[in-house]
């Protein structure tokens, strides 16, 4: 029966003992967080950064394409209208 005892005040000092939160405890889990922290920032960084420049790269391949296409209907226009005038000019 005192061997029983002796267990149940050891497990009781144990668990008494982890319980309590020190300073030292808390002043360590805050420098995990912080360097977490510091740790994931610059990768969500460079990721949203990369996000948006391909949104941005992606608007100016739009528009170069839609560019390129205006180029070459205003050269063919250009190009009938040489013909129409050159047509014209060996008329007259």
């Amino acid at each position: 029966m005192n061997d029983k005892h002796e267990i149940l005040d050891e497990i009781e000092t144990v668990l008494g003992e982890q319980k309590e939160l020190s300073v030292h405890y808390l002043f360590t889990v805050l420098l995990m967080i912080m360097i977490v922290l510091l740790l994931a920032f610059p990768k969500i960084f460079l990721q949203s950064s990369i996000y948006y420049k391909s949104r941005s790269i992606s608007g100016l391949e739009r528009e170069y394409k839609s560019l390129k296409e205006e180029r070459k209907i205003i050269s063919s226009e250009v190009e009938q209208k040489k013909f129409k005038n050159q047509i014209l000019d060996t008329l007259f």
